[in-house]
């Protein structure tokens, strides 16, 4: 058999589903180990991608949105003649893309229609990301006696993320207080996902009084969570803004527990090995996406109905010894 010289992986969003492919990423690479790995992502994941081990090359145009952007990509990898193609994002647009490179399409592992490599389970969306990614890549031959069953997978490693921050400006827990890191954002079109922020607040407030110091993290547009937590807990640390995703996983590396919405840095935190509490609306389904390591997971068809005194209990239970 030839070798493979030039492989493709497509990845193109979101943080979680990024971070669940990382035992992908792995698996990937050490089954091509001398090939050039290139990976079509997303700009958000750029940074992230090329500071991994799994990559040669970084390409962020995953997503044209012009003709001028479609036609571009294509006539690249036509180009690129890359030998095989992993297709972990199997959506519409990436099945799209296989069509394009026909009929001189690459070995191509996914759903695309025809392709030469093709994951076949009909159920394979009821399986949770971690599970589902390990047979695809089982069915392309990769990744023989893969862990396909319900809970099998480990939380995926990132390591090499905690080497890469190890020198990160990230600020350490105090001497004499256990750190406790609050998530309650999240995408700014699903607010059904999101745990009233008055319950945060109260959660902080409790907490901070046991003793624990408080850290929020979020993107800049979620200040305002965060300053409404800081009115009831004043010690708290705003961070929103201002970390990267480096830095969220060293954070999650020296916590003592996490709590946060089902939302994409809950799962660099965990896998960085902090306890955490995941919160679940009826909007997603934890046995499909929710992170792996030492969770709890919440849930409510509504979380306002999920109370504080819910998550506290959690909380105490769960936060690791200092």
């Amino acid at each position: 058999m030839k070798p493979i010289r030039q492989v493709l992986v497509i990845k193109l969003s979101a943080l979680g589903d990024f971070v669940l492919a990382i035992p992908a990423f792995e698996r990937i690479r050490a089954a091509h180990a001398d090939a050039r790995i290139t990976l079509l992502t997303t700009p958000p994941f750029g940074a992230l991608a090329k500071a991994s081990p799994f990559f040669d090359r970084v390409e962020t145009d995953g997503r044209p949105n012009s003709l001028g952007g479609w036609l571009s990509l294509i006539a690249r990898l036509r180009s690129s003649r890359f030998g095989r193609v992993y297709d972990l994002q199997n959506s519409g647009r990436t099945g799209l893309y296989f069509q394009a490179l026909r009929p001189f399409a690459p070995s191509w592992s996914g759903t695309a229609l025809g392709c030469s490599l093709p994951h076949r389970n009909r159920g394979r969306m009821k399986m949770h990301a971690l599970e589902r990614q390990a047979e695809q890549l089982e069915a392309a031959g990769i990744w023989s006696n893969s862990p396909t069953s319900p809970l099998s997978a480990p939380a995926p490693d990132i390591s090499w993320i905690l080497r890469e921050s190890g020198n990160a400006p990230t600020p350490p827990a105090t001497e004499t207080r256990p750190t406790v890191l609050l998530i309650p954002g999240g995408a700014a079109h699903r607010p059904e996902k999101r745990w009233p922020i008055e319950h945060y607040a109260a959660l902080a407030e409790d907490l901070q009084g046991r003793g624990f110091d408080l850290i929020v993290i979020g993107g800049g547009q979620e200040g305002e969570l965060a300053k409404e937590i800081l009115r009831r807990a004043p010690r708290a640390l705003d961070l929103t803004g201002r970390t990267d995703f480096a830095e969220v996983a060293a954070l999650g590396a020296r916590a003592v527990l996490a709590v946060g919405n089902d939302t994409g840095p809950m799962h660099l935190i965990t896998a960085a090995g902090a306890p955490a509490i995941v919160l679940f609306s009826s909007a997603s389904d934890p046995a499909l996406s929710a992170p792996r390591g030492e969770v709890t997971v919440l849930s409510a068809p509504d979380l306002k109905d999920v109370s504080v005194r819910a998550v506290l209990g959690a909380a105490l239970e769960l936060a690791r010894p200092i």
